[in-house]
């Protein structure tokens, strides 16, 4: 959501960061709502401060024997009371519409985000590691995969197709992978544990700018509930509708939780193996901060995630993402693309976004400046540390052997109870 007095002082800039974005000028219909509702709201004040001094001016007239004065402030108060529903109906509705408007727009970029159109125009930061040389021509995973318990089949017949049912050393595999994370954010990146609801209210998903704009792409319940697609809806709605007192230090969350998205909008895209399922894990880190504070948390949160692919010695790249590539309420975004031998192709595997204050104001969480008695906007971040299924893929292609078996990571060995390679079935 956006800050209504910061269009006001600058409709220009605005619109021109919303350019940024590809999305058309919207300040002029914001500000004209704006104004239009303010016109009313005073209206209506003015009415009521009207009743309220003629309610008081009865009782004095009353006192004073001026009867005609007395019912002549009656009717008016009378009147009053008939027309202040109207008009106080009449601004909720423009409030509704203008409140709409603004949840309809994206974030603004920040200054230092590269401008572009899609993923071709993301700008590579960085690279880690050097990719493995093969003797052998390497697999994908979706080829190497089945022989060691990765059954698509099985999983398309229970459940359709974007589902997969893992058996045996895979799954302990990709439970590994999970623990393995969780523990290094919990116990070395200042995490703390969180075990959130999966299913959640539509106030949940407007927070965090997943309606309504994305209702298509999300699982809906019966009972009007939701799937979530990410912890991170969970996670950061922990505080909304709250004003947290001490903020001093940053709240930083984890959990991991299966996820789940219908992937509407991205028909035809990974159809084949495990890269974009409907149900998937992930190990999900939030940050609520300070302003003055995202910088340091984003460069944190990219880090701990960086800090399980080098653990791992899986070879990555980090892209800061143009304009057009961002997440709907991301500011500014870090995606980390792993190294996949198979697709000889680097993909990602995480995406790490500061989302300023757009998401809290959806939220209404708020936090209290130190020696300031009116309470400010916190920011938000939120990022991957690291998807697990994605994480999967990237372990099976980079340490596949021409046997088809996998050797397990040393990092990984101490959640495998003894099992140190994943051995085709025969």
């Amino acid at each position: 959501m956006h800050d209504i007095r910061l269009i006001r002082d600058n409709p220009e800039g605005f619109d021109a960061a919303l350019a940024r974005r590809g999305a058309a000028a919207q300040s002029a219909n914001i500000l004209a709502l704006d104004e239009k509702r303010r016109a009313v709201s005073t209206q209506a004040q003015e009415l009521l401060s009207r009743r309220n001094d003629a309610s008081k001016a009865i009782g004095a007239a009353m006192g004073a024997g001026d009867k005609d004065k007395a019912e002549a402030l009656k009717a008016e108060v009378a009147r009053i009371k008939t027309d202040l529903p109207a008009l106080e109906e009449q601004e909720r509705a423009l409030t509704a519409e203008q409140n709409d408007l603004l949840a309809s727009l994206p974030n603004l970029p920040a200054d230092d985000v590269p401008e572009g159109a899609d993923e071709a125009d993301n700008v590579e930061v960085s690279r880690w590691g050097t990719p493995r040389e093969f003797s052998f021509t390497p697999q994908e995973h979706a080829d190497l995969g089945p022989a060691l318990g990765m059954d698509f089949e099985t999983g398309a017949a229970i459940s359709g197709a974007r589902f997969t049912f893992l058996r045996g050393q895979m799954a302990r595999l990709q439970r590994a992978i999970a623990q393995f994370m969780l523990d290094r954010q919990t116990g070395e990146r200042g995490y703390t544990e969180c075990a959130p609801p999966l299913l959640v209210k539509d106030e949940a998903m407007f927070g965090t700018g997943q309606l309504p704009k994305f209702a298509e792409d999300l699982f809906r319940t019966t009972d009007d509930r939701w799937l979530i697609p990410t912890a991170e809806v969970s996670l950061t709605n922990a505080v909304r509708e709250q004003i947290i007192e001490d903020l001093s230090a940053p709240l930083r969350m984890t959990a991991l939780t299966p996820c789940f998205r219908s992937e509407a909008g991205a028909a035809g895209k990974d159809t084949r193996g495990y890269i974009r399922q409907h149900q998937f894990d992930k190990v999900e880190l939030v940050c609520v901060c300070r302003p003055d504070d995202w910088q340091a948390e984003h460069d944190h949160m990219v880090r701990s995630a960086e800090l399980v692919l080098e653990a791992l010695d899986l070879p990555y790249r980090k892209m800061l993402l143009c304009t057009g590539d961002m997440g709907f309420g991301a500011k500014k975004t870090f995606d980390l693309e792993v190294w996949l031998p198979g697709q000889s192709a680097y993909r990602e595997i995480s995406s790490i976004s500061w989302c300023g204050d757009f998401q809290a104001r959806r939220m209404n969480a708020r936090y209290r400046p130190a020696g300031e008695k009116k309470p400010a906007f916190v920011h938000t971040l939120n990022g991957s540390g690291l998807a697990v299924g994605r994480t999967l893929v990237a372990v099976l292609e980079n340490y596949q052997q021409e046997d088809g078996s996998v050797v397990v990571p040393d990092a990984l060995r101490p959640w495998m109870g003894g099992i140190d390679r994943l051995v085709p079935a025969t």
